[in-house]
């Protein structure tokens, strides 16, 4: 891909006063409108130049679609502090960065906290009459829930501890030298946008594509995602030497594929 073909960033402003952010995205136009758009939904911490992200651009290239990615607040090349972050605000970027692009069929590709913002978009367009708008949804190593299901159960006294005095606790990350921050602002706001606490209805086929060497968001829970997603059309593909990254050439091809038959009944 030649730095000319790379589409320019755009920004927008969301949020009303004291909350406003600048959200940085590119978005590659479709060559023709038939297809649905392919949105890009990154996890915690990552950004929209990541390897799945530039993959989805690249296979959206080749088949004249449609492509948003965008970075969170706090994220990226986006305005905004990261520890004022939480799933609804993220989700509230989302909405309006897919608003900015005039988007009307997509498909959502969610990895690791990006599916959990992915489950919420569905519940958002369902409530206003507007799910046919979603063609399919790609998770990748989902982690829907993950605050309340997944850091709240370990934490150790330190960390309640660190909560309830700081307002936040570290932890060393295995992707880079800096460590993760959890809020108690972000664990606050995850129990109310909770997805995995009844039947989750899509309207569109689902697939989940999880690598069972994954030390972050294990296997199990994307099983426990597949029990919530009962009325829906769903294939999950299980990756036996698969990490939470997925991002190795193999893994990118599960991911186009899993678009491709999306499309194929788009």
């Amino acid at each position: 891909m030649t730095e000319s073909q790379v589409p320019a960033i755009s920004q927008i402003t969301v949020g009303a006063s004291g909350e406003s952010r600048m959200i940085a995205y590119r978005f590659l136009r479709a060559r023709t409108g038939i297809k649905p758009a392919l949105v890009w939904l990154g996890g915690y911490r990552s950004d929209m130049e990541g390897t799945k992200a530039l993959a989805l651009e690249g296979f959206a290239r080749e088949q004249g679609l449609a492509c948003l990615r965008f970075d969170y607040s706090g994220h990226g090349v986006s305005g905004g502090d990261f520890a004022e972050g939480t799933i609804s605000r993220w989700l509230e970027e989302a909405q309006a960065v897919i608003a900015a692009a005039g988007l009307d069929r997509m498909i959502l590709v969610g990895s690791s906290m990006g599916g959990w913002i992915a489950l919420r978009l569905v519940e958002e367009l369902r409530s206003r009459g507007e799910g046919a708008r979603l063609t399919g949804l790609v998770l990748i190593a989902p982690a829907p829930d993950f605050t309340s299901a997944l850091i709240e159960p370990q934490l150790s006294d330190a960390e309640r501890e660190a909560l309830a005095q700081k307002g936040y606790f570290e932890e060393p990350s295995a992707y880079g030298p800096e460590p993760y921050i959890y809020t108690r602002k972000l664990i606050e706001d995850g129990r109310k946008n909770r997805v995995l606490s009844g039947m989750i209805e899509t309207g569109c086929p689902v697939h989940v594509l999880q690598g069972m060497r994954d030390d972050d968001v294990p296997y199990s829970h994307a099983l426990t995602l597949m029990e919530h997603l009962a009325c829906d059309d769903v294939v999950m593909t299980l990756i036996r030497d698969g990490d939470h990254r997925l991002s190795r050439p193999e893994d990118l091809e599960r991911m186009r594929a899993a678009i491709e038959g999306m499309l194929g009944e788009a």
